[in-house]
């Protein structure tokens, strides 16, 4: 077990002298592999973020029911009777004068709304089903929308479901952006890993002279290749949190305006410990890919 940590210890050292003698190379590498996960990651926290203002919006379904003008009292009377069946968790009932007047109070038209010859909003019902699946709502809604004295119904979860269809959208976008950068990371990591091998080819056939075994040569690469997948996942997580940094004070002034306290949220420990294994992973395996076929190559023409 001593042998074994020593061998480690050996290979990461080697691995870390390789990045110091060629910093600007390094750099690159790692700014290029950053640059390319800074996408798929900026989208992710993009969708996370509009998923939790989406939380934070009123999500239990609700129906709207206009009554007529001309309703009748009768026709009223069995609006309301039918709210009271057992698949109507809540029916709120707003007069058009308290409509108008909240209306009035909110959009700061008190005066607009007192020079008004008459009161042009409806008297209505604010329904909120039982069941909220989405055949559920529709059945309701349309009977709804039958009954006498009805004038319109609204059902206000259509948004909701647009909405959550377009970030589940997103989201495949996302894992399929993801895929590809996982591949161009291990592109990235593996021509990178090639020079390396070339550059160091008289070296490893000399320890392949005196019994260097395949995983003894490859250590010291794979090392080199976690390291730079690392870095690169540090360069990610810097042009994330610029580009945070640069957003942060639009996006309040834009929420300010629409009256939310809404702000932007960093990515949490948990998903920059996940970039940060992600990067390290893929390159890492293009490290071992590249060094695998680039040895064999190097062995055969020696």
């Amino acid at each position: 077990m001593i042998g074994w940590l020593h061998h480690q210890k050996r290979a990461l050292t080697s691995a870390l002298r390789t990045l110091l003698r060629q910093p600007l190379s390094s750099l690159l590498t790692a700014l290029a592999m950053g640059v390319a996960l800074s996408l798929p990651a900026g989208l992710y926290l993009i969708l996370d973020n509009l998923g939790r203002l989406a939380g934070e919006l009123p999500a239990q379904p609700e129906i709207s029911v206009y009554l007529a003008a001309d309703a009748t009292a009768a026709q009223k009377a069995t609006l309301a009777e039918r709210l009271k069946k057992p698949d109507i968790e809540r029916a709120r009932f707003i007069a058009r004068d308290q409509a108008l007047a909240a209306l009035a109070t909110e959009q700061g038209l008190t005066d607009i709304a007192a020079g008004l010859p008459e009161n042009p909003l409806p008297d209505a019902w604010v329904v909120r089903p039982r069941d909220t699946t989405r055949d559920a709502l529709n059945r309701l809604h349309d009977e709804l929308a039958r009954l006498p004295g009805v004038a319109e119904t609204q059902l206000d979860s259509a948004w909701a479901e647009r909405l959550q269809a377009l970030l589940a959208l997103g989201r495949t976008g996302v894992w399929l952006l993801t895929a590809l950068f996982a591949i161009a990371l291990a592109a990235i990591s593996g021509n990178a890993i090639r020079a390396q091998v070339l550059a160091r080819r008289d070296e490893i056939l000399v320890s392949r002279l005196i019994g260097a075994t395949d995983r003894y040569v490859r250590r010291p690469f794979l090392y080199l290749g976690a390291v730079q997948g690392l870095l690169g996942g540090c360069a990610a997580a810097a042009v994330l949190a610029l580009a945070g940094l640069i957003l942060r004070d639009p996006v309040e002034h834009l929420a300010t305006l629409y009256g939310s306290a809404w702000r932007l949220h960093p990515p949490s420990a948990p998903e920059l410990l996940a970039l940060f294994a992600f990067t390290t992973v893929f390159s890492w395996l293009g490290a071992w890919v590249s060094v695998t076929r680039t040895l064999r190559r190097v062995e055969a023409g020696a």
